[in-house]
């Protein structure tokens, strides 16, 4: 039993070889391209074939190649053969030209395609943590720009090394089997030209490292800008964004022109190679078919292999250039999906969840920073409503993460009907619990895509009784599309109580055993806020709820309070106990109220 490689090594192996074993599933349809590329190479070759033996013909007659192969004797009639092995050789080579045209495109789209896919769910499958260190804007220079050139190094860089290649060796053959001294003078260019080309493009190389990097600059700008174009607005910082913009694009153009002025002056230098080699064979093989020892039609066959053989070379820096280029955007596509999520999902299922809540002695912190929660314990029983309050920084929405399994942990453990959290399956456990979070987010799309998104297969009728509990239902219907209103990107087109009910439907329509609202009345007004209360008390009915709140209005009638701060508990109890006890909740409950000031809190 062989041991498989480590996540080092496969990192440390060439982008090719890795690609390689990413595409496994292709490999027969690549075979088949470069077998069609092969044929057509050996068919794009016989005309010039062809054009020797028909000078030949010329000037031999009787005594030519193709009379004493088909025992033909007239020119006229050797010429019609010839034309005619013309025409099949034209058909083939246009044949395979179409089907390894086709199989590379169809080839390079189907693995873009797969690429981009299979890095997205992958994404999907990391931990919050890691979003934390990873740009958006390089994230989709990766999904977009990375995977965009690997696919255009398989529709084209691929075929025209295999081309190159078998043309190499097809023209070698002809001259091989004709001159030794025309064999050396056509191919001493050849060795330069490729070593040279090998040298250039590592020489170029950082260039292309630093175009990426620029990529990803300027595409984490613009996620940035176009996210935040309401602040750029009210702030009146459009000519300071568009320097930004600009001086990030400027770096990005500068990086490419930097590629440009070196890559551009490999092109020249290559012709100069091939003037070399062609005006050898054209001097030298001259020289042999005047002193007769070698025929005409074959000095005329040189002649244009000749061409055949150093001209495509002239496209080596460009494809050396497409090759660089999918080579480091497939190491970046890889290397994401090589990237193994810290955090590897259980395996169990909470089966008939109850909804029972507990946290046993839990310690957590972000990162390498200090403890969030330092050591919190308390239980929420089944059915029940429970509060989670303190001030900012106390701890509160970190409780929830951990309850959902964004994050794990330092010590203790989070239990949901008396299950590790750490043991159940992601869809087990998140299936069970709706969550409404401060910062809401709406798709775009529709008013009923919104609400429906936690249970796609909701019929109209379960969608509009959600929403009616949340009470949505009228101000949907007030919109000229009612159910079919689209809210605009992240909602934009809603108010934020709005934006706020539509997401507590959703939230209400996946009928959950756990429901959690996270500072859901944080940024409503207190209608809205008063219309949630509602909402909460009738959904809360037969479900536990755990209600994340700096309003403490929005938990008063809640089975229990729990008081965070500093990342411990620091009381629990209903607000009447609470407000009895006279402690940091009764000091917040009087903030609140008006019946002190903040300076006055504990």
């Amino acid at each position: 039993m062989t041991t498989p490689p480590s996540t080092d090594t496969v990192t440390r192996a060439h982008p090719l070889s890795r690609l390689w074993r990413y595409a496994a599933g292709h490999r027969r349809r690549l075979v088949w391209a470069a077998v069609c590329t092969t044929i057509n190479k050996f068919a794009d070759v016989g005309p010039e074939l062809l054009i020797g033996a028909a000078v030949d013909v010329i000037v031999q007659g009787a005594d030519s190649f193709v009379a004493g192969l088909f025992g033909v004797e007239g020119r006229f009639e050797q010429l019609l053969i010839i034309a005619a092995l013309n025409v099949v050789v034209w058909v083939i080579e246009s044949a395979f030209e179409y089907l390894a045209e086709l199989s590379w495109r169809n080839l390079a789209q189907t693995i873009e395609h797969e690429a981009r896919l299979d890095a997205y769910r992958h994404i999907q499958d990391l931990e919050l943590a890691w979003f934390e260190d990873n740009s958006s804007g390089g994230l989709l220079a990766v999904l977009n720009d990375d995977v965009n050139q690997l696919e255009r190094f398989l529709d084209s860089g691929a075929a025209t090394i295999i081309a190159t290649f078998w043309n190499i060796v097809l023209v070698g053959a002809v001259f091989a089997l004709t001159s030794w001294e025309l064999t050396l003078m056509a191919f001493l260019p050849i060795p330069i030209i490729v070593a040279g080309s090998i040298w250039y493009q590592k020489r170029l190389e950082p260039f292309y490292a630093r175009i990426r990097e620029r990529v990803s600059d300027l595409s984490t700008t613009l996620v940035n800008n176009l996210g935040g174009i309401t602040t750029i607005k009210a702030f009146t910082a459009e000519a300071r964004e568009n320097a930004r913009v600009a001086e990030v694009s400027e770096r990005y153009r500068l990086a490419n022109r930097d590629a440009i002025k070196h890559s551009a002056a490999f092109i020249p230098l290559i012709r100069m190679a091939i003037l070399a080699g062609f005006t050898s064979t054209l001097l030298i093989g001259g020289r042999m078919a005047l002193d007769g020892r070698i025929d005409v039609g074959i000095y005329s066959v040189l002649v244009y292999m000749t061409q055949r053989l150093l001209w495509p070379l002239t496209d080596l820096g460009y494809t050396l250039d497409l090759y660089r280029r999918g080579m480091a955007s497939t190491r970046r596509i890889l290397d994401l999906l090589d990237v193994r999520p810290a955090m590897v999902p259980g395996t169990s299922v909470l089966e008939a969840p109850q909804g029972e809540v507990v946290l046993n002695d839990v310690r957590f912190g972000y990162g390498d920073g200090s403890d969030v929660l330092r050591g919190i314990d308390l239980r929420i029983p089944a059915g029940a409503t429970h509060g989670v309050v303190g001030a900012t920084g106390a701890g509160k929405s970190t409780l929830v993460r951990l309850l959902l399994r964004f994050y794990d942990p330092r010590s203790g453990m989070v239990l949901i009907d008396g299950q590790d959290v750490r043991k159940l399956s992601y869809p087990s456990l998140r299936q069970a619990i709706a969550y409404v979070s401060q910062d809401v987010f709406l798709f775009s799309g529709t008013v009923r895509e919104n609400i429906a998104y936690g249970r796609p297969d909701a019929t109209d009728d379960q969608v509009e009784e959600a929403a009616r509990l949340a009470e949505v239902h009228d101000f949907v219907m007030a919109m000229p599309a009612g159910y079919q209103t689209v809210v605009g990107e992240r909602g934009q087109k809603l108010s934020g109580g709005q934006r706020q009910r539509i997401s507590i439907a959703r939230a209400i329509l996946r009928d959950p055993a756990i429901l959690v609202l996270d500072e859901a009345t944080s940024a409503v007004d207190n209608e809205t806020e008063a219309a949630i209360q509602r909402s909460l008390a009738k959904v809360a009915e037969g479900r536990t709820a755990v209600v994340i709140a700096h309003r403490l209005s929005t938990v008063r009638r809640a089975d229990k309070i729990w008081v965070l701060e500093s990342g411990q508990v620091a009381e629990s109890g209903t607000h009447e106990e609470l407000v009895e006890a006279g402690g940091l909740y009764a000091a917040l409950w009087r903030v609140q109220t008006g019946d002190a000031v903040p300076s006055t809190l504990p």
